[in-house]
């Protein structure tokens, strides 16, 4: 009879075939004997450790090849197993995955050099594989779970990293499931007078909206019913303590923050969430600039939704969140809900998001014979990678990193309706750098919105830009004081230097 930790992780994998159970059980046997004695800061059995993070791997759906590297993931750093050892017991492709977790172990913060070496190999093994990633966010949230036993020395640190590296990766790759977890555990170590603060206003905030958003949420229910919408799910969803942290950073007031407490809505069909859309419209008056469509236009992390605000008649305010079962899923576990699957019962072929052979130089990879499926892989990612292989090594890339790809995004639009996304605050000269290096280098002057604006304006979420270029235009140095983009700035040096030259 099997035990109960093994039970506990086979019991949360969806439809494992025979031998992913196999595999799975081979794994677990396996690291029980490599971790005999091997106790964690809490006092558990290290196990303990490996089962959990194998288990919030099942939790995502991941397949018994990335469920058994989670459950090895740290026995060639902790126990002295080699690589070859692994790969003769287990194969080649599971060998490869915890060869990347292993890497990644070594990102920590002890100094720039260090440091930026370390984000290098973050960046690279995402690239490389993505369930190296998902396994090493699986490992940080069980680690983040139990940060209370870890000396209090090394508690603020890596709460910072897992809140400036690990938890804005995760929702980037759409993972909001882990991404919210990974903020609150790391809030209270990071920033603890604000997380008391912030939890008792959300506790008295919630006590005091419960009763209207129950008697709001029967009042729609009733509504949608009346129209034949019955096969919907509803429930509320209430505001990670970090989010809300970070919201009242811009906004000073907590009664304008409006979705504290929010009405989720799921439906069978697109089509279906207009129509809840247009019932609580024709009902509750919604609030004006508060109507957000991410269907027809997702967010950078795939997200994709309808979101309204609605008085609801008895003084109080409402958000109501409508979207598909599907697009749920996807929210919560994004990338991860498609980065595995299988083709057939025989042969039992996983496609894998393996990017290494297309977007890096040969010899930085491995080949597994595992198909690439480059049409998933998210923009930024892409554009990471190729943008970290062309600096030079010694370029401290931390905050060119967390400003390009770990912020929050803006949508801009050119005038034929083209979307470019770009970090908060950019400016029209990181939009037309974007489009084209031709196009910002020549550029002399822009519109937003179809008024003329300087090139230094900040854009913001919805702004229409028109770029203006001479043929004898250049960029300005003074340029480099104010745009947001790496690309801009590594454009606007190169043609400086090229300049200089002649």
């Amino acid at each position: 009879m099997k035990d109960s930790n093994l039970l506990s992780i086979l019991s949360q994998m969806q439809s494992p075939e025979r031998e992913e159970i196999e595999l799975v059980e081979r794994a677990y046997n396996y690291v029980l004997k490599a971790h005999e004695g091997h106790s964690r800061l809490s006092g558990d059995p290290y196990s303990v450790h490996l089962v959990e993070t194998a288990k919030i791997l099942a939790e995502l759906g991941m397949s018994g090849t990335t469920i058994a590297a989670g459950l090895l993931h740290d026995v060639v750093e902790d126990r002295e197993v080699t690589l070859e050892t692994i790969q003769k017991e287990f194969g080649k492709e599971i060998a490869f995955l915890v060869d990347g977790v292993t890497k990644l172990g070594k990102v920590k913060y002890r100094g720039t050099d260090r440091h930026n070496e370390s984000l290098r190999k973050l960046f690279v093994a995402i690239s490389q594989d993505i369930r190296v990633l998902i396994i090493k966010l699986a490992d940080r949230l069980h680690n983040m779970r139990t940060l209370a036993h870890v000396p209090k020395e090394k508690q603020e640190r890596i709460a910072t990293e897992t809140l400036e590296i690990y938890s804005p990766i995760a929702y980037r790759l759409g993972i909001r499931k882990l991404n919210r977890e990974l903020e609150d555990l790391a809030f209270p170590y990071v920033h603890k007078q604000a997380y008391e603060e912030i939890k008792k206003l959300l506790r008295q905030k919630h006590h005091e909206q419960a009763e209207t958003l129950e008697k709001f949420l029967r009042s729609v229910k009733k509504a949608l019913a009346k129209e034949g919408l019955v096969k919907i799910r509803t429930e509320y969803r209430v505001k990670g303590l970090f989010s809300l942290y970070k919201k009242l950073e811009h906004k000073e007031d907590l009664e304008k923050v409006y979705d504290l407490n929010a009405l989720r809505i799921l439906v069978e069909k697109t089509e279906d969430c207009y129509r809840v859309l247009g019932i609580i419209h024709s009902l509750w008056r919604p609030l004006p600039g508060r109507i957000k469509d991410y269907i027809a236009f997702p967010k950078t992390n795939g997200y994709q939704a309808l979101h309204t605000t609605v008085f609801t008649g008895d003084g109080n305010i409402v958000e109501v969140q409508i979207k598909t079962f599907d697009m749920h899923n996807h929210s919560e576990y994004g990338i991860a809900s498609h980065v595995e699957y299988k083709q057939g019962r025989s042969g039992r072929d996983y496609e894998t998001l393996a990017w290494v052979n297309s977007l890096l130089p040969k010899n930085e990879g491995q080949d597994l014979g595992i198909k690439s499926i480059s049409s998933d892989v998210p923009r930024w990612i892409k554009d990471l990678v190729a943008y970290q292989a062309s600096q030079p090594k010694n370029l401290n890339l931390k905050e060119q990193l967390k400003s390009d790809f770990l912020n929050r995004r803006i949508f801009i639009f050119s005038p034929k309706g083209d979307v470019v996304d770009l970090p908060v605050d950019s400016t029209p000269i990181d939009f037309a750098y974007t489009i084209h290096s031709y196009i910002g280098d020549h550029m002399v002057g822009s519109k937003v919105n179809g008024k003329l604006v300087s090139l230094d304006t900040s854009l913001k979420n919805g702004d229409i830009v028109e770029v203006m270029t001479k043929e004898k235009a250049k960029p300005s140095q003074k340029w480099l004081e104010f745009v947001k983009t790496s690309m801009a700035r590594r454009h606007i040096r190169h043609t400086l230097s090229q300049m200089r030259k002649v």
